[in-house]
C-alpha cells in the first residue's frame, strides 16, 4: 500500500503548518487520507480495559487535531484504539494571531499557541450527533475555556452538560499554557474545587451516560505542585490524569530557528520530562489512578517506556506530523514484541514496572 502521506511530505512541509493540518483533516473528511488501520487486526496482546470500555490497543490521538469532532470515525480507522477531541470551549472563538503553530524539523518538535481556537459547544455537538454509532473505538472529550470567562468552573460545567453525553470518558484541560491564568487551576484548592463542581455536573447526567473524569495537567509541575495534584485527585476519587501537557521549558539542545517562538513545546523534547512526571505521578497515586502518558511517543520504543513509568494507554500527535498514518501499526507491532520479549503476560503487566527508576532523590 502506498503510504500517501509520507509520499506527499516534501509538499505538506512546504505549507505553513496551520494549512497542512486543515488539509490534513479536509483529506480524512473526504476519504483521501487512506486507511491504514483497516483490515488488519490489533493482536490480542495489546487489548486493555478501562473505566468498563474496551481498548483494542493503548494507542490514541491526543487533543488538539480534531478540535471540533470533525474527523472521529475516520480517525478511528487509521488504527487508534481512541481518539479525544477537543478542547473545546463554550463559546466560538478564534485563538491566538496566526502565525501560532510551527514546526521544529530538526527537533522532531512543535512549537504552538493556538490559545484554545475552538467552534464551540453546539458545533461539537452537532458533529457528535451526526457520528454513526457504536463507534470502532473510544471517544475521549477534551473541555476547555473561554479566554475571556469570568468563571472558568461555569465553563467546563457547561462543556459537561452540552458533551458528557456523548462522551466515552471526560477530560477537564487546566494545562494549556496558551490561555492566561488557565494554569493556575491546577493548584491544590483552586484544582479540588473545580473538579468536584465538574464531578457534581456529571452526578447530574442520567446514569447510562455518567463518563468517567480525568485532569490534564501540565510537564512542568514541581514535585510540591505534583503531590497537590495527586492529593486531590485521590481525595476525589478521580478516574484518572493525563500527563502531561505541552512544556513552557526550552531544552538546550534545541536546533530549530523556531526554538524562541512563545507557546507549548511538543514532541521527541517533551518525552524525558513529561515522562518522569507520569513516574512520579504514578508513585504519588499509588499505582491507583489510570494515568494518559503523552509528550514524545514515536515509537514502539517509547510507548512501551510511558507503560514502564506508569501510563495504561498513550497517545500521540507530534509524531503523526511527521511519520504520517503509518506510524501507528509501526509502534503497535513493536510494542507488542516488546511486551512478549520481556516476558510481560499482559499489557497491564507492565504498566509501572519501571517508575522507580525515573523517580529523583
Amino acid at each position: 500500500m502506498i503510504d500517501l502521506y509520507r509520499t506527499l511530505w516534501p509538499l505538506i512541509r512546504r505549507m505553513d503548518s496551520e494549512s497542512a493540518h486543515a488539509l490534513v483533516v479536509r483529506a480524512l473528511k473526504l476519504g483521501l487520507a487512506g486507511n491504514p488501520g483497516t483490515g488488519t487486526p490489533d493482536d490480542a496482546f495489546l487489548a486493555t480495559r478501562l473505566w468498563g470500555l474496551s481498548f483494542a490497543n493503548p494507542v490514541g490521538l491526543a487533543a488538539g487535531f480534531d478540535k471540533d469532532a470533525e474527523v472521529v470515525l475516520p480517525v478511528l480507522r487509521l488504527g487508534f484504539a481512541f481518539v479525544e477531541v477537543g478542547s473545546i470551549t463554550p463559546l466560538p472563538q478564534p485563538g491566538n494571531p496566526r502565525p501560532r503553530l510551527f514546526r521544529l524539523l530538526q527537533d522532531r518538535a512543535v512549537i504552538n499557541r493556538m490559545g484554545f481556537n475552538s467552534k464551540g459547544l453546539a458545533e461539537a455537538q452537532r458533529n457528535l450527533e451526526a457520528c454513526v454509532r457504536p463507534f470502532p473505538g473510544v471517544l475521549g472529550v477534551n473541555l476547555g475555556k473561554n479566554k475571556d470567562s469570568p468563571d472558568a468552573a461555569a465553563d467546563y460545567r457547561r462543556g459537561v452538560e452540552a458533551l458528557g453525553p456523548f462522551a466515552d470518558y471526560l477530560v477537564v484541560n487546566v494545562s494549556s499554557p496558551n490561555t492566561p491564568g488557565l494554569r493556575a487551576l491546577q493548584g491544590r484548592g483552586p484544582l479540588g474545587e473545580l473538579l468536584d463542581g465538574v464531578q457534581r455536573e456529571i452526578g447530574r447526567l442520567p446514569a447510562s451516560v455518567r463518563p468517567p473524569l480525568v485532569v490534564k495537567i501540565a510537564p512542568d509541575l514541581t514535585t510540591e505542585q505534583a503531590r497537590d495534584v495527586a492529593d486531590v485527585v485521590l481525595a476525589l476519587k478521580l478516574d484518572g490524569v493525563t500527563v502531561g501537557n505541552t512544556t513552557l521549558s526550552r531544552p538546550a539542545r534545541l536546533e530549530s530557528p523556531h526554538r524562541n517562538e512563545t507557546g507549548g513545546l511538543s514532541g521527541r523534547p517533551l518525552m524525558d520530562l513529561s515522562t518522569r512526571l507520569l513516574a512520579r505521578i504514578y508513585y504519588l497515586t499509588e499505582g491507583k489512578v489510570p494515568l494518559i502518558g503523552v509528550g514524545g511517543v514515536e515509537s514502539g520504543e517509547t510507548a512501551y517506556r510511558k507503560i514502564l513509568a506508569g501510563a495504561s494507554l498513550v497517545q500521540l500527535y507530534t509524531g503523526l506530523v511527521y511519520e504520517g498514518p503509518s506510524l501507528i501499526g509501526r509502534i503497535k507491532r513493536d510494542l507488542a514484541d516488546r511486551l512478549r520479549n520481556d516476558g510481560h503476560a499482559t499489557l497491564a503487566d507492565a504498566v509501572g514496572q519501571g517508575h522507580k527508576d525515573l523517580l529523583e532523590d
